[in-house]
């Protein structure tokens, strides 16, 4: 699969998230982070991750256009990603048990991904 792609998917994939905890944070968040993601601090925060990764997303698919291309944008993702793998790793003993290893392997995924694309699309 060409690189463009693969970041396009994992732009959509991106937004599909982002949007989930914008529109439904208790739902998303509380699936990750347990009885906190459902009250009213961690719909909070769920909102406004759910922000940052739509945002990246969308950021992505209409820099891949762009003759300045979307390093910046892969870059953010990365950060992010980075973020949510080592906080989770974190406190891993307070998160639900299925969680973890599916939110890790989605996260080490993408920034893996992210890395690659970095590099291809330059």
């Amino acid at each position: 699969m060409h690189p463009r792609t693969l970041a396009r998917v994992q732009a959509l994939g991106r937004v599909t998230f982002g949007a989930g905890l914008a529109v439904a944070p208790g739902a998303v968040a509380g699936a990750w982070v347990g009885g906190p993601g459902e009250r009213p601090g961690g719909r909070v925060l769920a909102v406004a991750m759910g922000a940052r990764d739509l945002a990246i997303g969308l950021g992505v698919l209409r820099s891949l256009g762009s003759p300045h291309g979307a390093s910046a944008w892969i870059r953010a993702g990365v950060l992010a990603d980075t973020a949510d793998l080592v906080a989770t790793l974190r406190e891993r003993d307070e998160l639900p048990t299925v969680a973890v290893p599916v939110v890790a392997a989605m996260a080490a995924g993408s920034v893996a991904l992210g890395l690659w694309l970095q590099n291809a699309l330059d």
